[in-house]
């Protein structure tokens, strides 16, 4: 149990460290449509990478790092509701129902071409 919780923490550290590079460093104050890219990229990217590895992974031990920890390191719910509320609170109402509209989308129309992408790697 302990080498699943360190494989989890090792790939959790590794995609909370790139989220924060691609989401703060490197998209810092970028906008899209009037609300934070550095997000909705995050969120795109790593719904199209989970997708993609949960589909071609068979081995216990990768999924526990990439998918449990890398990709929830790296995604950012959390954030993405954050940055939600924060545009409703700003009075964003078009931006926060667009940003919240095409995260969900955007998103699961990735996880779905990750998936695809992963069972024809496979094949």
């Amino acid at each position: 149990m302990i080498r699943e919780f360190l494989t989890v923490a090792i790939g959790g550290a590794a995609g909370s460290m790139l989220r924060y590079a691609l989401s703060t460093v490197m998209l810092t104050g970028v906008t899209f449509m009037g609300f934070p890219a550095g997000t909705f990229a995050v969120n795109a990217l790593g719904s199209l990478l989970i997708g993609a590895l949960m589909s071609s992974l068979n081995d216990r031990t990768l999924l526990l790092l990439l998918v449990v920890g890398f990709c929830g390191g790296f995604t950012t719910f959390s954030t993405f509701s954050a940055d939600a509320v924060k545009l409703l609170k700003g009075g964003a109402w078009s931006a926060a129902a667009l940003y919240i509209t095409l995260s969900c989308a955007v998103s699961m129309i990735c996880t779905a071409l990750g998936i695809w992408i992963g069972t024809t790697i496979t094949k």
